[in-house]
């Protein structure tokens, strides 16, 4: 996956800080087991120590067996999680910081495994009977197939009542599987933005585009200034090169054609090189292809890895290229932040070269036909069941609670798909996401995550490393090849 794990541990830590995802980073990988941690004052690990009363009983939390365990009733068991977020690193930090109140409200021990190696990890603890009670999944269709092999605990327990008038429909909907909720969905990330340099933009007059026509003329005005290139793109990601490719085509498909054709493409009700889909790979072409439009043309977007995309935007002299569609975790890989957290670990984010909301902002992804509304593509984290106790029941429940949220949103770096966050807890930019996400028209979830993972991590992201090496010359070709790949 994205490796270079000592960088990685940097610019995890300056994304926190900034209060800019999570969603981009993904572990580096090791043999073996998942082992045991720190104590928390350490990094993450088990709770421990004399319980508390950060989250002290009172009225009904609408979840019975949370109910319960504030009231006492589970004191001194011991609930076992395991998460992709990598051993020491900042995200394994702020979620077990998170875990604190309510080991201090209930007495109940949380042993959370940030766990290297992740899917491979679980699926070889599952397979062997030694399952974790409650374990993160990002894409959909693991959870799918977990469900299928009878592995997972369905949630019939939970309030899910409460859960569907509290939750982004999108996201609730995805925790469902053959009619039964299977999954909680904790921490999401909004894909659908772009982000540019305030000073240039202002230096030069250009204004932030809200349409498609806006954006081209924009691309073609910094084009015809002389000042660079509108656009930063690449897609290398070490073993997951291509997938920022497929993020543009989904945002696109989500802005041509109407949402039962993007959910029918995900599960393969239509062909994968449906006529919708390619109109929306043309599209994609007029950004990523046109002349001058794309720093460094084709042979940079393959080989520039994508924690360095946008380093010419931050070129002594002015920004050699001007917009980057990212979501909001890059902010910790802008170049000069890179070096310089690098150097500087312990950096306050009011000490960064590159300060985000002032040096740099973002807008969101326009509009392409009106009738589609403002569509935003995302991605999210959920947590599901493998072992069914009243403690782990309190726990998930927990977990679907904007509290289980409070401190790591406080810390940055964190959006909830739960609509009754307060929204003073947010921080830039997590604050404008927030909204952008509860108005969005439609909320699609990143397809490639929702396709077979042979399709959606396999030829969706090889073939359209084809397809930019070609420049959009071959979509046809591309596109059937990975029709023809989708598993029987």
């Amino acid at each position: 996956m994205k490796n270079r794990t000592w960088l990685a541990l940097l610019l995890v830590l300056a994304i926190v800080v900034a209060a800019c995802g999570g969603g981009g980073g993904e572990s580096t990988t090791t043999e073996g087991e998942p082992s045991a941690t720190t104590a928390p004052s350490d990094g993450p690990g088990t709770t421990g120590g004399e319980p508390g009363t950060t989250m002290a009983p009172g009225e009904s939390t609408g979840y019975t067996e949370l109910d319960q365990a504030l009231a006492g009733e589970f004191e001194g068991t011991t609930v076992e999680v395991w998460a992709q977020w990598l051993p020491e690193s900042v995200e394994a930090a702020n979620f077990t910081a998170t875990l604190e109140p309510f080991f201090e409200a209930t007495g109940i021990e949380v042993n959370f495994q940030p766990t290297p190696d992740y899917e491979t990890a679980l699926q070889v603890a599952v397979d062997g009977g030694n399952a974790p009670d409650l374990a993160q999944i990002a894409q959909p269709g693991r959870m799918h197939q977990y469900a299928d092999a009878g592995s997972l605990v369905a949630l019939d327990f939970f309030n899910a009542e409460k859960l569907e008038a509290e939750m982004v429909p999108a996201f609730f909907e995805l925790g469902n599987y053959n009619d039964s909720l299977y999954g909680v969905y904790y921490k999401t990330d909004v894909k659908s933005i772009v982000w540019y340099p305030v000073q240039g933009f202002a230096d030069n007059g250009y204004e932030v585009p809200t349409t498609w026509d806006e954006l081209v003329a924009l691309s073609d005005q910094i084009v015809a200034d002389g000042n660079g290139n509108p656009w930063c793109i690449s897609i290398e990601s070490q073993e997951a090169d291509g997938w920022v490719a497929t993020d543009w085509m989904e945002d696109i498909l989500l802005r041509t054609a109407p949402e039962e054709i993007y959910n029918q493409w995900i599960s393969h009700e239509i062909p994968f090189n449906h006529p919708e889909v390619l109109e929306a790979a043309d599209y994609m072409s007029d950004i990523w292809f046109a002349e001058d439009y794309a720093y460094g043309g084709s042979t940079y977007i393959n080989a520039t890895w994508i924690g360095e995309t946008q380093d010419p935007m931050f070129a002594d002299g002015g920004p050699q290229c001007w917009m980057q569609k990212q979501a909001a975790w890059i902010g910790g890989f802008w170049g000069a932040n890179r070096d310089f957290i690098a150097e500087n670990p312990e950096a306050l984010s009011s000490e960064w070269p590159i300060v985000p909301g002032e040096d740099v902002d973002f807008f969101y992804f326009p509009t392409i036909e009106e009738e589609f509304g403002t569509p935003v593509l995302g991605a999210a984290d959920m947590f599901v069941m493998f072992n069914d106790r009243p403690e782990v029941r309190a726990l998930l429940e927990w977990l679907a609670t904007p509290e289980a949220a409070q401190g790591w949103i406080e810390a940055g770096g964190f959006l909830s798909p739960l609509t009754t966050v307060p929204a003073d807890w947010y921080t830039y930019p997590n604050d404008g996401l927030a909204e952008m996400v509860q108005n969005a028209t439609t909320v699609g979830f990143d397809a490639s995550d929702l396709m077979p993972a042979s399709v959606g991590q396999g030829t969706f992201w090889s073939g359209m490393i084809d397809w930019v090496a070609a420049e959009g010359e071959n979509t046809e070709e591309v596109f059937q090849q990975i029709e023809d790949s989708w598993p029987g």
